[in-house]
């Protein structure tokens, strides 16, 4: 059980002339508007620190805060392995099913909450991000020197899409099939593929909407290799060019081939409509795909020097392969 947290947010102009009811129902529709009203009627959301009604109207401006009482969070893997430390930089291998950040019912089960609990002070900012169920290399900053250089530095890369870039993110990935025909469809005899499809946001039922494939979406580039076929899925290594949300995973299913076990992302790039139990609608968050960020370049903040990362695959694809 942990301690219970604020959400704090303020209403946008779009957003004013809304019931508070209304308000909290279309946004976060995890809830139903039942929950919301319950919520209300408790007090447990504050509008400019007063308690409201169900059909109390907001304002452009108005500070909304939401009491969420304690809850018991899942239970998730908090361990994660130091693979370079400085006074600069931290260098994790992230566990598979670790968050990164709060958010989908995770609050101290974060590796945000066990960085702040094992550094107090100077809390180690990420530099970048990985999906809860995506394992490895994950870059941190440790002093504001590092934060402004290291961020440069992966914008820099994005907005340039350079093959020499000094910063660059590698995964290795398992997607579904391993047949030499489907793949020479779209790959060049060197099995090589590159992904260029837009990224961006499409309706979700319970979330109101998610990122995936469409035309509408922002330009999103990614190269993809062979590395080894296996009986049900072939291993890909995946450089990405560009940082949209959940690009690998999108790319891959727009491209045909699913993340092997992802239980969001089909074929396509859109999203399953249930779970593979067909008892929820699956979402970001969900794990079980194979996903690793296997290398990671940079150059250090402070040396200028060039530093490269690499961390294995995690043991379990060993036994799934």
């Amino acid at each position: 059980m942990n301690k219970g947290w604020i959400y704090r947010e303020q209403v946008k102009t779009a957003d004013a002339g809304q019931t508070v009811l209304k308000y909290y129902t279309t946004k976060y529709r995890h809830s139903s508007q039942d929950e919301w009203q319950a919520r209300i009627e408790s007090g447990q959301i504050l509008l400019n620190h007063q308690s409201v009604t169900v059909a109390t109207i907001l304002k452009t401006g108005d500070n909304l805060a939401y009491h969420r009482s304690p809850w018991i969070e899942p239970e998730v893997p908090l361990q994660f392995d130091i693979l370079y430390e400085d006074r600069d930089l931290l260098v994790i291998n992230k566990p598979s099913g670790l968050p990164v950040m709060p958010g989908g019912g995770f609050l101290e089960h974060t590796l945000l909450w066990q960085l702040k609990t094992n550094y107090p002070q100077d809390t180690p900012v990420p530099i970048h991000r990985l999906g809860r169920g995506t394992s490895g290399l994950l870059l941190l900053a440790r002093s504001q020197l590092a934060k402004s250089s290291l961020s440069q530095q992966m914008r820099d890369s994005t907005a340039n899409k350079q093959e020499n870039s000094h910063f660059s993110k590698v995964y290795r990935v398992l997607v579904t099939g391993n047949s030499i025909g489907d793949w020479l469809r779209h790959l060049a005899p060197r099995d090589r593929l590159t992904i260029i499809q837009p990224i961006g946001k499409i309706p979700h039922p319970v979330l109101g909407y998610i990122y995936g494939a469409t035309p509408q979406g922002k330009y999103a580039r990614s190269e993809c290799r062979v590395i080894r076929r296996y009986s049900n899925c072939t291993m890909l290594e995946v450089r990405i060019f560009t940082g949209r949300p959940h690009q690998i995973r999108i790319h891959l299913a727009a491209a045909g081939y699913p993340l092997l076990a992802d239980p969001l992302y089909v074929a396509g790039g859109t999203f399953a409509e249930v779970s593979h139990d067909h008892e929820k609608i699956p979402v970001p968050g969900d794990c079980g795909y194979y996903l690793h960020a296997y290398r990671l370049s940079l150059i250090h903040p402070q040396t200028f020097q060039k530093m490269n990362f690499k961390c294995s695959i995690p043991k379990q694809w060993r036994l799934r392969s």
